[in-house]
């Protein structure tokens, strides 16, 4: 009962959250353009690394698409519900509405999570669809069922590592106000997934599987798609992202304990 409860407020939040942004509906065009920016600024860099070379760090031209393809869907996923909703919470700080946050009954950490919804990724997330499945079509890669499940439950996982990551720095608002260019560095530092990890030198590769896991969020599921996937790196995966979505749940409640209203 209290899931279908909590389930129904989310759908009436975003669906206020998309009569609201219908109005603004130039920047669906907007939004568009910077898509095809990005996406077109990445395969010019993807085909510089690929320059004079037939592979990346083990990976072919195909393979790499989808790579990219996967780290465009979790940059549609960013824009549709991470930056929305995360970025307000230092605002919240400031201003001191966390308090009305907190006296709602829902639960806080749920609400600043998923109180919007920004349709304004879905291009994002239509882009690395494509990218997705061209690149396993040009691979001539036949994913079986198994594969196409491990891989949406890979790809789930890394899009938990994401918002674990980008809410505990968030929530850091409670003791340091100004932490708003510290997420700015992490999604950027996050663009590094755009490409396979093993293509990356030995130290960087140390840094993005056990300090930033870059590679659980989009190189360990395009090996799933592919039919390379290693069972104890998809067991990883997704204890990785389990214990990245209790530690922000614990890190939460512990700021909560030293959270001093603004307004009070």
């Amino acid at each position: 009962m209290r899931r279908s409860r909590t389930l129904r407020t989310v759908l009436q939040f975003w669906r206020s959250s998309l009569e609201a942004e219908s109005e603004y509906q130039l920047n669906l065009v907007l939004e568009c353009l910077a898509v095809s920016g990005n996406l077109a600024g990445s395969l010019f860099v993807l085909s510089l690394l690929f320059s004079g070379q037939s592979s990346l760090g083990g990976w072919d031209w195909n393979e790499a698409l989808i790579v990219l393809g996967l780290y465009t869907l979790l940059d549609g996923f960013t824009s549709c519900l991470l930056q929305p909703n995360l970025s307000k919470i230092v605002n919240h700080v400031q201003q001191g509405t966390l308090d009305f946050v907190l006296l709602k009954p829902v639960d806080s950490q749920l609400w600043l999570s998923l109180r919007c919804f920004s349709p304004w990724g879905i291009p994002a997330l239509l882009a690395g669809v494509v990218l997705v499945v061209l690149g396993l079509q040009r691979s001539g890669t036949v994913v079986h069922g198994d594969g196409l499940v491990l891989g949406a439950v890979l790809l789930v996982s890394g899009a938990a590592i994401l918002y674990s990551l980008w809410f505990s720095l968030a929530a850091l608002s409670i003791w340091f106000v100004k932490v708003w260019n510290a997420t700015e560095v992490l999604r950027y530092t996050l663009v590094a997934g755009r490409y396979p990890v093993s293509a990356y030198p030995p130290a960087l590769r140390l840094v993005f599987v056990f300090v930033l896991p870059v590679a659980f969020m989009t190189t360990v599921p395009s090996q799933a798609l592919l039919g390379q996937g290693s069972w104890p790196w998809a067991a990883g995966s997704v204890l990785m992202a389990c214990g990245s979505l209790l530690a922000s749940r614990w890190f939460w409640r512990f700021a909560l304990r030293h959270y001093t209203s603004a307004s009070s």
